[in-house]
C-alpha cells in the first residue's frame, strides 16, 4: 500500500473539498493544496492539486469531470456491475464478436501484451479462477476446490484465448471465459484522472485509487511528492508502521501483496487474492508485497501484479531486464521478520534507502 504524507488530512473527509496548508521549514508557509476523496472501484479515491489559482467553480467542475471520468471506467470494465460491458461480454457466447468502447479496448490491448511479455504471470481472464476462492463479484466465502472443480474451472481460463481485433472486437474462442481487469483498472482510473487534470493546465498532481498512485511535479513544499510504502503486516491500517518513504515526481507506483486479502486454509497454507493463472491456486512463496515505480499507474500496477506472482527470484530476474520500471521487494522471513531487497534502479527513481 502506498500512502502519501499528507493522506492523513484527507482521511474523513469522504468526497468533501477541501484545501490543505502544512507548515513549511524556515517557517515559509506550504503552497495551497486543494483536495478532494470519493469511493470508486470499492476503494477510496483521492486528488490533490497544488495550485493557488484555481476558484471554487472551477474546483466543483473538475470534480464533477473526475467523478464522471471514474463512472464511464466502471460502466466499462466492472465486473461488480452486472450491466457494464465487461460483464455482458462474460455473459456472451464464445466466438461471438463483442464490440468494445475505446478504453476498454486500450486497457484490455495493454493486458494482453503484458499477459505475453511475462509469459501468462499476468492473464485478465481469471475472472472464473477469481470466484472459484472467493474473491471476486459473486461470493464472498472463501474455500478451498476440491481438485475436479478446481481442473474444471481451469477449462475456462487463458489469455490466449482471447483476442481483440482491429476495430475493437473482443471475441473468446471457448465458452465461459470470464475477464476480470482488476490488476490494470485501478491504475487506468488513475492515469485517467491525471489525464483529466493535465487538460486543465494544471501540472503539480497527486491522484490514487488504493494503492495505486501517481504523482506529477511538485508537492507542497515544492519538493518531490514523499510517498510512504507500508510494511505488510496482516490487515495493515493507517497507524502501522512504514517499512521506507520514497521521493518521486512524474511517476507512479503501485503495490501489490498476500496481507491485505487473505484467507488461511486448515492445513495453514496463506491464500491470497493474487492467483497464479499457471497453478490455478493463489501466490505460494515468501514474497509478502512488491512495489513497483513506472512511468504510469497502469503500467505499474500491471507490473506489480505481474512480479508479484513470479516471485522474489524470477521477479526480480524479469523486472532487471525492463528500462520502464524498478522494484522493491519486501520478504517475510521464517521469523516473522520482514527483509527489504531492491532492483538495480530502483535507488536511482526514487531517493530509496535501504534500513540499517
Amino acid at each position: 500500500m502506498i500512502l502519501d504524507r499528507f493522506s492523513r488530512i484527507a482521511r474523513g473527509i469522504a468526497a468533501a473539498l477541501v484545501v490543505t496548508h502544512t507548515s513549511r521549514p524556515c517557517g515559509a508557509a506550504d503552497l495551497p493544496v486543494v483536495a478532494w476523496q470519493g469511493r470508486t472501484m470499492g476503494s477510496d479515491y483521492t486528488v490533490k492539486i497544488v495550485d493557488g489559482k484555481l476558484t471554487e467553480q472551477q474546483v466543483t467542475a473538475l470534480k464533477t469531470e473526475i467523478e464522471k471520468t471514474l463512472v464511464e471506467v466502471n460502466r466499462q470494465m466492472s465486473n461488480y456491475q452486472p450491466d457494464s460491458e465487461l460483464s455482458r461480454f462474460n455473459r456472451a457466447p464464445e466466438k461471438t464478436p463483442f464490440k468494445i468502447s475505446a478504453d476498454f479496448s486500450r486497457v484490455t490491448r495493454f493486458a494482453l501484451e503484458l499477459s505475453r511479455q511475462s509469459d501468462g504471470a499476468f492473464d485478465p481472464t481469471l475472472g472464473s479462477l477469481i470466484n472459484l476462492w472467493g474473491f471476486g463479484e459473486k461470493t464472498g466465502e472463501h474455500t478451498v476446490p476440491d481438485a475436479a472443480t478446481l481442473r474444471g474451472t481451469m477449462d475456462k481460463i487463458g489469455w490466449k484465448h482471447l483476442t481483440i481485433g482491429e476495430n475493437g472486437e473482443l471475441t473468446k474462442d471457448i465458452p465461459g471465459l470470464a475477464m476480470d481487469l482488476g490488476a490494470v483498472a485501478k491504475g487506468f482510473g488513475v492515469d485517467r484522472m491525471i489525464e483529466v487534470l493535465r487538460s486543465h493546465g494544471l501540472e503539480n498532481l497527486y491522484a490514487s485509487i488504493a494503492g495505486e498512485v501517481r504523482v506529477l511535479g511538485h508537492n507542497p513544499r515544492a519538493t518531490k511528492w514523499m510517498l510512504g510504502v507500508t510494511v505488510p503486516v496482516d490487515h495493515w491500517r493507517e497507524n502501522n508502521p512504514m517499512a521506507t518513504m520514497l521521493s518521486i515526481s512524474n511517476q507512479a507506483l503501485s503495490t501489490s501483496g498476500d496481507y491485505q486479502k487473505f484467507f488461511v486454509d486448515a492445513s495453514g497454507r496463506r491464500l491470497c487474492h493474487i492467483i497464479d493463472a499457471r497453478t490455478g491456486i493463489p501466490v505460494q512463496h515468501n514474497l509478502a508485497s512488491v512495489t513497483i515505480v513506472g512511468p504510469d499507474s497502469m503500467t505499474a500496477d500491471g507490473l506489480s501484479t505481474s512480479v508479484f506472482v513470479l516471485g522474489p527470484d524470477a521477479g526480480m530476474k524479469w523486472i532487471e531486464s525492463r528500462e520502464d520500471a524498478a522494484a522493491l521487494f519486501i520478504l517475510r522471513e521464517k521469523d516473522a521478520s520482514f527483509r527489504q531487497v531492491a532492483s538495480s534502479k530502483f535507488e536511482k527513481l526514487t531517493g530509496y534507502r535501504p534500513p540499517p
